[in-house]
């Protein structure tokens, strides 16, 4: 709820208890944006809620709210429509005041937390000895941009990568490597990644198969358990390498992350296991120990376990996801703890918090969220795969958008008959490319699967980045057409007199709203519709009768007009900024 409806809230609420007692304290006025501008901005229903309890019509009690109603220093006198709604309008002279008030603030009026917190989001989560590929691409950027926000709000945000470094699959890469590489087990970058890969799939191959080489593979992740120093120093090898593939990949992305992988936990698995006895919580089932679970079946109805310790002693992702759960609520001290995952994995996550809650791990200050995700589906609606059916690397994905950008770039330039260097367009296309990809998944709602398509994510028109980052550059574009500095523009008074001014001063106003929405249900596809919504009531102000009059206007419009063009370009910076999506001062 942005300031402005929560001052609208705070008087009807008045009104309500000066019209009908102190009884009504705390009904919810049920304010909402109006669905039609024609019929104002907000819309109160709470008198249609309120005709049974009353015994009036609704519209009747709207008439008994409204006379008791003091919005004047904000709206228009309130109008009742239809069945008992009560239509209010943003005065002009408030919007021009509520603009003129956010010039001089780099938070352009979103207030930030009331109450920071300790919130820790877990994204991204590769696996080390395999290379990124398409199915990390959206923990990847949904993770980020929650934590930009988060961050933005001033909560301190710790953002954990949570890799697959540890297990049996170690014990079966170094087992093999030993006989046909041992080199890559004692020098450092003796392989590179893909080769790296090749090797992992030959030894889940011959482990597959061959119940011997089983055995050695078991053998090798006892002695990682154990700290062998060979199979030590050979484990750090193969993490170090993929780790510095895995950089290169947060580099292109522009992505921050403390790696925290499934090794960090190794000291604290038997703990959780001795925990859950002493609560009475284990039962031993075929020789492993598990919990049983209430709301989860197997195919035969019979109650689901979730197993902690392995009938031959091992640990499994659950024990893990525990350890790092109780770590995470006791030492990093966190209250929120966002997981960023497929959706697939709902199941897991709704198991392993069933048990911790059990325990007593969980205080009630502590939320536990699971942010599941859709598929990134192929032009076929299937899951995106190469032409060989192979999974998409995530290195190839972003090189191909930035290769395509760079091709319609130099087409553009050619058509417009335009001169600009190599590394202008390099570092154009490089933008483009990545804030496409970007923003294709963000603007999608992320519990849905979405269709992966070049073409449609670099076009300039329809809710595209190339479509919101053109916005933005257009306005520099005035800048440099008219050599103003808008930093020099000082604060200077807003005047709405066209209807596509005070379209634009509206929804330049709702940020907060928008910010604080993503803030609690983490849905960044939210701010993405607001930016599109931005940029087209901007371009709406802009091109208004063949261009609005911006730098040719007689003052005071054209610096009230300028202004406009700067809390535009502003917003949709810093919007685009919590996207982690970086903007360009030319295209």
């Amino acid at each position: 709820m942005n300031a402005t409806q929560e001052k609208l809230k705070v008087q009807l609420e008045q009104a309500l208890v000066a019209a009908f007692g102190a009884d009504f304290a705390g009904v919810d006025p049920i304010l909402v944006s109006a669905s039609n501008p024609k019929f104002g901005d907000y819309q109160a229903n709470v008198a249609l809620s309120l005709s049974k309890k009353l015994a009036k019509q609704p519209r009747a009690i709207a008439g008994a709210i409204v006379e008791k109603l003091d919005v004047s220093e904000i709206c228009e006198p309130p109008e009742i429509a239809g069945p008992g709604f009560i239509n209010l309008k943003l005065k002009t002279a408030y919007l021009e005041a509520q603009l003129n008030a956010i010039q001089a603030d780099p938070r352009l009026g979103v207030p930030p937390a009331k109450t920071p917190k300790r919130e820790i989001v877990d994204f991204s989560s590769p696996n080390i000895a395999k290379e990124m590929h398409v199915g990390h691409l959206r923990s990847t950027i949904i993770g980020d941009s929650i934590a930009r926000i988060l961050e933005f709000q001033g909560h301190d945000v710790l953002r954990l990568n949570h890799v697959g470094d540890w297990g049996t699959q170690f014990g079966m890469l170094i087992a093999y490597l030993r006989e046909v590489y041992p080199d890559a087990l004692t020098t450092a970058n003796a392989l590179d990644i893909g080769d790296l890969v090749s090797f992992y799939r030959k030894a889940k191959q011959r482990f597959d198969t061959d119940a011997a080489f089983q055995e050695t593979a078991r053998q090798e992740v006892v002695r990682l358990q154990a700290g062998a120093e060979d199979t030590l120093h050979a484990w750090k090898l193969l993490c170090e390498q993929s780790r510095r593939e895995f950089q290169v990949i947060y580099d292109l992305l522009d992505v921050q992350l403390i790696e925290r992988g499934e090794s960090f936990y190794n000291p604290l698995l038997s703990g959780v296991v001795e925990d859950l006895e002493k609560s009475g919580l284990l039962v031993e089932n075929q020789g492993a120990k598990c919990v049983f679970l209430e709301g989860f079946t197997n195919r035969e109805g019979e109650p689901l376990p979730l197993i902690v310790q392995k009938s031959d002693g091992g640990y499994n992702y659950a024990t893990t996801d525990l350890a790092s759960l109780r770590y995470r609520i006791q030492q990093d001290e966190a209250k929120r703890i966002v997981y960023v995952t497929d959706a697939g994995q709902g199941n897991h996550f709704a198991q392993f918090f069933q048990v911790a809650r059990k325990a007593g791990w969980i205080p009630d200050d502590v939320e536990l969220v699971h942010v599941p995700f859709g598929l990134v589906l192929g032009e076929d609606g299937k899951k995106f795969k190469t032409r060989s059916g192979d999974t998409v690397r995530l290195r190839d994905l972003l090189d191909e958008a930035v290769s395509r950008a760079n091709a319609d770039l130099k087409t553009r330039l050619q058509e417009e008959e335009r001169q600009e260097t190599e590394e202008f367009i390099n570092e154009v296309a490089r933008v483009v490319g990545i804030s496409a990809v970007k923003y294709a998944d963000l603007s999608q709602n992320r519990t849905s699967n979405y269709i992966f398509s070049y073409d449609k994510m670099l076009d300039f028109k329809g809710n595209t980045a190339p479509y919101m980052l053109y916005a933005y550059a257009r306005i520099q574009g005035i800048s440099r057409k008219g050599d103003i500095n808008f930093e020099e523009l000082g604060n200077n008074a807003v005047l709405l007199q066209h209807e596509t001014e005070l379209a634009l001063a509206k929804y330049l106003l709702q940020l907060d709203e928008v910010i604080s929405s993503v803030e609690q249900d983490l849905l960044p596809n939210r701010l993405c519709e607001y930016l599109y919504e931005l940029s087209k009531k901007f371009n709406q102000f802009y091109d208004r009768n063949q261009g609005v009059q911006v730098l040719e206007a007689e003052e005071p419009q054209r610096t009230s007009r300028l202004v406009l063009c700067d809390l535009t370009a502003r917003t949709l910076k810093l919007g685009l900024s919590l996207l982690g999506i970086q903007v360009l001062e030319r295209m």
